[in-house]
C-alpha cells in the first residue's frame, strides 16, 4: 500500500500505467476506453484526483508527522498507549447494494471500521483508504469524500494515506486507534456472572436490507429513519471509552447477535442466558412487525453495529454512571453462565424457538 503517492497504477488488466507522463496516457489510449473515460483520465490523473479530494480534509492531527504525499506515513503514537489497528473490506454488490449513494458508502466504511475499535475500547486517530474504481468519475468521488470526512472529522480522525485503482467497485479501510497499556476490551475475558449488556436498538439494518431486496414494504414515515441505520451506522467510540477497565469483554454486531455473543462466548470459554423480549428494539420496528419477527431481526440480522459487552455484577452502578453522561441507550440483557452454550428465552422461563443463523461470509 502506498501513502496515496505511487507513480504507478494498474487501470486494467493488461496495461500498467505510469500516470505522470504523457506516454502512459497513449497506452491508455490504446486499451480503447469509452470517449467519456478518456475525456476524464486526459482532465485528472490519479493524482489529480488524490491532491483535489482526498488530500483536501480539514481535520489536521499534531500526530502525524508526514501525510499523504510520500511512500508512506509516519505518526507518533501517544506515550504510555498501545494501538488497535482493524481493517474492513466494503464489496459492491455484497457489503451495499450497487444503487446506493457514495456518500452513505463512504460513511459506512468508514464507521465499521471505527465501530470495531469502539469494541476494542479505543479513541481513533487515523485511516487509510484503498479504493478501487472502475471509472474516474469525479461526482461520485466527491460525494464519496463528503460522506467520509463528515464522519472522520466528527471523531478528529486523519486520512493518512492509501491507494487509488482502477477494477470493480471495492473499498478498503485501516483504522488505527490507541489504548492507554493495559486496558484494551478483548472478546476472550467474559467471567460467570457477569451482565451483558447492548447499545442503542436492534434489528432496524436488517429491516432495511429486506426493504431493499423487496422482502418487505416499509411506511413512508419510517422509511428514511431505517434506512439510516443501515447506511449510516453510528459507532460507538464514547461507549467504549468509558467500557476502559469496566467491561470484561466487548464486541460490535456486525454479523447478528447472536452470532457475534457466541464469539465472545467461545473465546471466553463461558455460556450465557439472552432473554428474547429484553431486547432493545425502535418504536419503527415495533410498529412495522409483529414482536416475532422483530426479535428475529434483533437476533440475527446484523450490520446494527452496536456494542455488546458483559460487565461484572458490582460495576453496574459504576458503569451506568458513566454512561448516564453519552446521549446513548443501554440495556441489559441477559447473564454470563459457566456452563458453555447460550440459552435463548424469555423472562418467564418459556424457550426462544426462533431460527438464530446469523451472517455467513462463506
Amino acid at each position: 500500500m502506498t501513502n496515496f503517492s505511487s507513480g504507478r497504477t494498474s487501470l486494467n488488466d493488461s496495461t500498467e500505467i505510469n500516470t505522470e507522463t504523457n506516454e502512459s496516457i497513449l497506452k491508455y489510449c490504446y486499451s480503447e476506453p469509452s470517449f467519456i473515460e478518456l475525456v476524464i483520465f486526459f482532465t485528472m490523473t490519479e493524482f489529480d484526483l488524490i491532491t483535489h479530494y482526498f488530500a483536501t480534509q480539514n481535520q489536521h492531527r499534531s500526530d502525524v508527522i508526514q501525510n499523504i504525499g510520500d511512500d508512506a506515513a509516519i505518526v507518533s503514537p501517544p506515550k504510555q498507549h498501545e494501538l488497535a489497528i482493524t481493517t474492513d473490506t466494503l464489496v459492491a454488490g455484497v457489503h451495499f447494494l450497487e444503487t446506493t449513494s457514495p456518500y452513505d458508502i463512504a460513511y459506512k466504511s468508514l464507521a465499521v471500521n471505527l465501530s470495531d475499535l469502539a469494541a476494542m475500547g479505543a479513541t481513533p486517530a487515523w485511516v487509510t483508504l484503498a479504493i478501487t474504481l472502475p471509472k474516474a468519475d469525479e461526482d461520485w468521488i466527491q460525494a464519496f469524500c463528503s460522506g467520509f470526512f463528515t464522519l472522520a472529522n466528527r471523531y478528529q480522525v486523519q486520512l493518512i494515506g492509501g491507494d487509488l485503482t482502477h477494477g470493480p467497485l471495492s473499498i478498503t479501510v485501516q483504522a488505527i486507534g490507541f489504548i492507554p497499556c493495559g486496558q484494551g476490551i478483548r472478546r476472550s475475558q467474559a467471567k460467570p456472572d457477569d451482565l451483558i449488556y447492548v447499545t442503542g436498538t436492534l434489528g432496524d439494518a436488517g429491516l432495511a436490507l429486506q426493504y431493499l431486496q423487496d422482502e418487505t414494504k416499509i411506511t413512508p414515515e419510517h422509511l428514511s429513519s431505517i434506512l439510516l441505520r443501515l447506511n449510516r451506522p453510528e459507532p460507538r467510540i464514547q461507549v467504549g471509552e468509558q467500557l476502559r477497565n469496566v467491561a470484561h469483554a466487548a464486541i460490535d454486531i456486525s454479523d447478528g447477535l447472536v452470532a457475534d455473543l457466541n464469539h465472545i462466548l467461545t473465546q471466553s470459554q463461558v455460556g450465557a442466558t439472552l432473554f428474547v423480549d429484553s431486547l432493545p428494539l425502535s418504536e419503527e420496528l415495533k410498529h412495522l412487525l409483529s414482536i416475532e419477527k422483530a426479535h428475529h431481526l434483533a437476533l440475527t440480522a446484523g450490520d446494527d453495529y452496536e456494542l455488546c459487552f458483559t460487565i461484572p455484577k458490582h460495576k453496574q452502578s459504576e458503569f451506568e454512571a458513566k454512561l448516564s453522561r453519552i446521549p446513548c441507550r443501554y440495556t441489559c440483557i441477559g447473564t454470563i453462565n459457566k456452563k458453555p452454550g447460550l440459552n435463548l428465552c424469555y423472562q418467564d422461563g418459556t424457550l426462544y424457538q426462533g431460527p438464530t443463523h446469523g451472517y455467513q461470509h462463506f
